[in-house]
């Protein structure tokens, strides 16, 4: 195995144990959370005055609404075989892909795709706030590490992009544009794409079912730490990986190309976690970091199968869109997320969670089974 220059002289060890102490609070963490929140509550506030219609402030825009399964593999070793993955079991899944922006835009303005995935069925003990929840929420962003390395400098892009919140989107497109032009030079230089320029619009107008989604940012993994990622498996979808889809003039492109799909397939997916075994180079509190998989590879945990359907309707949008929401810490103990990126999550996604439900006379809670949209 080659490891990168850097790493050669790192033996690949066991994975790290589990314990509170990987983390670091900064002091004044709770100031930059509320910050969060208000910047986010702008946001809320901007779309909601535009659209009398409360959306979220962040992956507003849904492209594919989809119901299937979660089984865990069998036989799996056991540093894998932890919280939800501890056992084979078959549970539904709900599946949410959208794009980041909190305002909803032509999907000519390319932003990065996200994919949020909620387990049914889940039993063990929960992490505070979701208590009495069977649920176990996976949150993935189509790139390997977060565009932002902690709280604050995440909180500094949030209020440099709030106050462009429903401004005319000929100027967004323009941009993206020139963003995606950005990233092709980059690609070429570095041999990978740059979160923040695929943040600001560049990125690559492809299929968004050829994706691979992951974590960005740690979770606790039973007795040990990893980043979970998830992967298209069946032909269809992985013959989808990196395919053009011109969008230009296709308001809602991403999400007809989508209903296409699933119109006439069925979708596989692996689920993978990346075992922590070094956390001087695979940090907890910088997200930023992509950890390297000569160190410690992705490893299938189990897999998603979904049939044929149809993959958004009115229906669905308001059951999932309204009637839901998905956040790192509906979830087992066993998956607390981990680093200060996860951290302010809890709160952020809690007040706009509030926010949504008042704007629209909408509760919003968790399923305790098999979601029926009546589509």
């Amino acid at each position: 195995m080659n490891l990168p220059s850097n790493i050669k002289n790192i033996r690949l060890e066991a994975p790290v144990r589990f314990s509170p102490s990987v983390e670091r609070i900064d002091a004044d963490e709770t100031e930059t959370t509320q910050a969060l929140i208000a910047t986010m509550r702008y946001i809320n506030e901007r779309t909601f005055a535009d659209g009398g219609h409360a959306i979220r402030s962040v992956h507003a825009k849904t492209h594919g609404i989809l119901q299937g399964h979660l089984e865990v593999d069998g036989e799996l070793p056991d540093e894998l075989a932890q919280g939800l993955f501890a056992k084979p079991g078959r549970y539904p899944v709900v599946m949410r892909f959208s794009t980041i922006p909190g305002d909803i835009l032509d999907d000519s303005v390319s932003t990065p795709r996200g994919l949020a995935i909620k387990v049914i069925g889940v039993e063990g003990e929960r992490l505070e706030g979701s208590e009495g929840d069977v649920t176990q929420d996976f949150l993935l962003i189509n790139g390997p590490a977060f565009g932002a390395p902690d709280p604050k400098t995440f909180l500094s892009v949030v209020r440099v992009l709030a106050p462009t919140t429903n401004r005319a989107q000929r100027l967004k497109k323009i941009l993206s544009a020139v963003m995606r032009q950005v990233q092709k030079a980059i690609v070429v230089v570095s041999g990978h794409p740059n979160t923040m320029v695929a943040t600001l619009g560049g990125q690559p107008e492809t299929h968004i079912l050829g994706e691979a989604f992951y974590s960005q940012a740690p979770l606790r993994f039973g007795d040990f730490i990893a980043k979970i990622a998830v992967a298209p498996k069946s032909p269809e979808l992985k013959a989808l990986a990196q395919a053009p889809l011109n969008v230009n003039g296709v308001p809602d492109g991403l999400r007809e190309a989508v209903l296409e799909f699933f119109g006439k397939n069925g979708g596989l997916w692996e689920v993978r976690a990346q075992l922590c075994t070094d956390t001087e180079h695979m940090p907890i509190e910088n997200a930023a970091v992509v950890w390297s998989e000569a160190i410690s590879p992705y490893r299938r945990i189990a897999r998603i199968t979904v049939k044929p359907q149809l993959a958004w309707s009115e229906a669905r949008s308001s059951a999932v869109d309204d009637g839901m929401s998905f956040t790192p810490w509906h979830g087992l103990a066993a998956h607390r997320p981990l680093g200060g990126i996860m951290r302010v999550r809890k709160a952020v996604y809690e007040e706009a969670k509030k926010f949504r439900a008042q704007g629209n006379g909408r509760v919003i809670q968790e399923p305790h089974e098999m979601v029926l949209f009546g589509d």
